[in-house]
């Protein structure tokens, strides 16, 4: 009896649904087009937190000091309130209409209403309707920003190869220390140079009137997208079969049916943003209103610390790829646990080299969440409502906890008149992280949930197949044993 032939040929190959080989040029495409986004769209929030006090003497000039920041923190705050409701409208379009349409459109929103905040006339101009105008603005980007993260980090998990998607995934965090950087260093270019009266007066309108040609841009480099295979090939399968759902059941379906990885996203979310926020949005305001620094040397502490983010981001990627997930979020968050009011007692010291050691431990902890998470969420949900799933749980906690960080500690701080709200506030954090992160499944090198094998070359797709059509046959020689056996 001659043995069964697995060879698999090159058009069997390319039609198989069992396994998709990544192009390298598209992957590559997919990754710019959404790390150019996400920075963009820090880069927008980024710029609101760093001229947080300039801001609020722009639209709240009558208020006390402690008055303005509270406002102006409570405005960056509304952004965030909204964001689950983007989350909620975005999130089922994509999974229906696909990524490449929604995420075209949240960048034209997001430039759009930030270009748009760089417009608004002073108090002093136009009175109450400026702070009003900011609210409508501030909205709009949220509302925008709760259809981004989640297809970005959908689009980019759903082209990366399983074996490499750690690597590629976290140059999506890339793009947001990359935004957060660039707004950083623009501010502190600008409050260098220009006089306090001047920065109240035209000069804070700057970083957001750039808004405007950098949406441009990635708009370009995401209408030059091809959607992803994972969600050609769910396409493909609901119209053989008719089973396309409306937006409706896809949200019906997210909520209902995958309500577990959903509660799983939001805590997971929750706890890392309430540390992330908590060092890239209050941190500057901490230095500069809580420990006296000028503004300027606080940003650039805070630059110096994102810029080794930056270099070392791509490296907890790939390290990810092959230690696991799990073993970076529990020593990520074990490490804020333990650190964190260590770190801030260094910050206060007050030195420059103390207030930059106790800033690198943070960074560097949050390194280990930053680089890893991009990764991890998209894991959680099947591709049929993965968009959906995302941006729901992230928006949700977000709104929450991450855009409330910087108005929770700061009232918090003014409350108690202690300096160690913060370190606190990450601890109790980090404890709810790491026990949820025992919950979740280790998706390292795997395929994602409802989609076929991802691999970079043909020949690991054929030793896939073959392994299948081994399988198959076994199977099938095993049945066919078993109805001998019982004719006999």
């Amino acid at each position: 009896m001659n043995a069964p032939d697995h060879s698999i040929t090159s058009a069997e190959l390319a039609d198989s649904p069992d396994v998709t080989v990544t192009d390298q040029a598209s992957v590559s495409r997919a990754v710019k087009a959404t790390m150019l986004g996400n920075a963009m769209e820090w880069f927008d929030f980024g710029v609101y937190a760093y001229l947080a006090t300039t801001i609020g003497k722009v639209f709240f000039p009558e208020a006390s000091g402690t008055a303005q920041l509270l406002s102006t923190f409570a405005i960056f705050a509304a952004a965030f309130i909204v964001r689950p409701l983007g989350g909620l409208f975005f999130g089922p379009l994509g999974d229906r209409i696909g990524r490449k349409k929604v995420l075209a459109t949240t960048i034209i929103l997001m430039a759009g209403s930030t270009f748009a905040i760089g417009l608004i006339p002073s108090y002093g101009s136009i009175g109450i309707a400026a702070p009003v105008l900011l609210v409508l603005f501030r909205l709009a980007q949220g509302f925008s920003t709760g259809g981004e993260y989640g297809g970005a980090s959908t689009f980019v998990a759903e082209y990366a190869p399983d074996k490499r998607r750690g690597f590629f995934a976290s140059f999506l965090e890339f793009g947001t220390l990359a935004g957060y950087v660039a707004a950083a260093g623009l501010v502190t270019i600008i409050t260098s140079v220009v006089s306090a009266d001047a920065l109240v007066d035209w000069a804070w309108r700057i970083p957001f009137l750039l808004a405007g040609p950098l949406g441009l841009i990635g708009l370009y480099l995401r209408l030059r997208l091809e959607e992803t295979p994972a969600f050609e090939q769910m396409k493909r399968a609901e119209e053989h079969s008719l089973a396309a759902e409306s937006t409706k059941g896809k949200l019906r379906e997210t909520l209902m049916v995958n309500w577990r990885p959903l509660v799983l996203c939001v805590i997971l979310v929750a706890s890392y943003n309430i540390v992330y926020y908590g060092l890239l949005s209050y941190m500057p305001t901490y230095l500069s209103v809580t420990l006296g620094y000028d503004e300027s040397h606080g940003l650039f502490l805070m630059i110096l610390v994102m810029l080794i983010m930056i270099m070392l981001i791509s490296f907890v990627g790939k390290l990810s790829d092959r230690v696991g997930r799990k073993p970076l979020l529990l020593t990520g968050f074990a490490g804020f646990f333990a650190l964190s009011l260590p770190a801030y007692l260094l910050i206060g010291v007050g030195h420059y080299v103390t207030v930059f050691l106790g800033l690198a431990i943070l960074g560097g902890l949050l390194l280990l969440l930053v680089g890893v998470f991009p990764a991890v969420l998209p894991s959680l949900f099947p591709t049929g409502i993965r968009y959906g799933g995302m941006s729901i749980g992230y928006n949700l906690a977000v709104s929450i906890f991450g855009g409330t960080t910087p108005l929770v500690l700061t009232a918090l701080q003014s409350a108690t008149g202690s300096d160690l709200v913060a370190p606190m506030y990450m601890m109790v954090a980090a404890v709810v992280g790491g026990l949820t992160v025992l919950l979740i499944a280790e998706t390292a090198g795997k395929p994602l949930e409802g989609s076929p094998p991802s691999v970079t070359t043909d020949d690991e797709a054929r030793l896939i197949l073959t392994s299948l059509r081994r399988r198959v046959d076994a199977s099938t020689a095993s049945g066919q044993e078993t109805r001998s056996g019982g004719a006999g």
